[in-house]
């Protein structure tokens, strides 16, 4: 790897996936810009204590405005972005009976309209560089019977097929595009969308029998991140304890 310090922007930093990736970057080195509706105080007191700069951005990913905002904001705070994390995500449990369209818009637009207004904002960026890494958060849910997600379910599909047909426009650039598939894990978020014993129940079909949590897919999203991940683009890897076999 080069002597420059690199960037890392990450959407849904404030707790979570988000966090763990955040502080994952700043134990080896790298900077980090959380993005947030919230404030991202308790990320950026722990990418700090590790040595590394941190930029709290509060903003909605799935708006147009904001993400042509972000762009600027990136080029004035830490000056680039090396990576791109899409973490930002939602998965309301709801039975398709109950699911509306207007829910559905909002799955979509959160969970993959986001992560194509994030690339386009962090883009010239790395265009300019030469090198990118980009890791779009899916879901292990499109390999299991799983009720009430019909509308999460095909948003995080989407995802996956938006890793793929941008991992082979994006490498000329220079810049690679994969996607990490985790499990019903006990994050925050999780925690508040599906009942914990749900949770424990999968963890007893996992090969793995624990539940996740957030630092599990650390180590995945690090190597998708780095030097070592050069050759590897348009896949999907299922950090989920061996739930779901590609």
């Amino acid at each position: 790897m080069s002597d420059i310090r690199r960037v890392a922007v990450v959407t849904g930093a404030a707790q979570g996936f988000g966090q763990a990736i955040s502080v994952g970057f700043a134990k080896r080195g790298v900077d980090v810009i959380g993005v947030d509706l919230s404030d991202s105080d308790e990320t950026g007191e722990k990418v700090k204590a590790l040595g590394a700069r941190f930029v709290g951005l509060k903003a909605d990913v799935s708006s147009p405005e904001s993400t042509q905002l972000l762009q600027e904001l990136i080029e004035n705070t830490l000056g680039r972005c090396d990576i791109l994390v899409n973490n930002a995500g939602i998965y309301p449990n709801k039975s398709f009976e109950e699911v509306d369209f207007a829910l559905w818009q909002r799955v979509h637009r959160i969970n993959l309209d986001s992560q194509f207004l994030m690339v386009k904002a962090v883009l010239p960026s790395m265009s300019k560089n030469r090198w990118g890494r980009v890791v779009n958060i899916t879901s292990n849910s499109l390999g299991l019977a799983a009720p009430g997600l019909a509308h999460y379910m095909s948003s995080k599909a989407g995802v996956i097929g938006f890793t793929r047909g941008l991992a082979t426009d994006l490498a000329p650039l220079g810049i690679t595009v994969n996607a990490v598939g985790p499990t019903a894990s006990l994050t925050p978020g999780g925690k508040s969308g599906i009942d914990p014993e749900v949770i424990q129940m999968l963890a007893q079909s996992q090969a793995i029998k624990r539940p996740g949590t957030s630092e599990d897919i650390v180590g995945t999203v690090m190597f998708l991140s780095s030097e070592d991940s050069a050759w590897v683009t348009g896949q999907t890897i299922m950090a989920d304890g061996g739930l779901v076999r590609l």
